[in-house]
């Protein structure tokens, strides 16, 4: 069953790819394992999938370990909320965070990066759709914290993260992409020191079709995959 969900993403994408005129090796597809089980997550593994994202540290020390060999070149991805205290332990589990929304956060990644004698890799996570419940730097913000975060020498920035509303309104939806990709051009316009505007990561189960219109080379799929 697993194997025929994520046959029928990829599928999706390549479909969509097409008619925009888009290389689907170019998307970066991670399956969000928030609420798989490890069997379910090791039969998507020996599918095909090598991107795994958790969203919550504590989790992720409990089940990775359990994924250890399982593919050689599996990549671990942080997509939920991080606490500051909690960066030491992302550091040592994640190859990339996507959530990071603040100076004290990527000044805490630094601080224990370093401490680990490794570069951070990061994502810097924005609010596009202005919801408060939802976490993320705001729009206005977003350019001046990647340019504080660039000055941080153990932290990479590697592009933008953001989460849609959840709504019908496909305009609405696409509108909070849109914002997400105009920032990231314009960033990418800039020369920063360690920044490198290669993801932008938006786009999830109900509206990666949207995101991938608007631009997006790294989406995050869970319940289409692991229902």
């Amino acid at each position: 069953m697993i194997r025929d969900n994520l046959r029928a993403v990829e599928e999706r994408i390549s479909s969509v790819c097409k008619r925009l005129g888009r290389n689907p090796q170019e998307i970066v597809l991670i399956g969000v394992t928030k609420y798989a089980d490890i069997a379910q997550i090791k039969e998507a593994l020996q599918a095909g999938l090598t991107h795994i994202a958790e969203n919550k540290v504590q989790q992720a020390q409990e089940r990775l370990p359990a994924l250890d060999g399982v593919i050689p070149n599996l990549t671990k991805h942080m997509i939920g909320h991080l606490q500051s205290n909690k960066a030491k332990q992302a550091l040592q589990l994640f190859d990339l965070i996507h959530s990071v929304d603040n100076l004290k956060l990527a000044q805490e990644i630094d601080k224990q990066a370093q401490k680990l004698n490794k570069e951070a890799q990061i994502l810097v996570q924005v609010n596009t759709s202005g919801e408060k419940s939802k976490s993320g730097a705001e729009s206005a913000q977003a350019v001046s914290l990647v340019q504080q975060i660039s000055v941080l020498p153990h932290v990479k920035v590697l592009g933008l993260m953001t989460m849609a509303p959840l709504t019908e309104d496909q305009n609405i939806v696409r509108q909070a992409f849109r914002e997400l990709k105009k920032i990231f051009d314009q960033i990418a316009t800039m020369s920063l020191s360690r920044v490198e505007m290669r993801y932008l990561s938006m786009g999830m189960s109900q509206d990666y079709e949207i995101a991938l219109e608007e631009g997006a080379n790294m989406i995050r799929i869970g319940s289409a995959i692991f229902k």
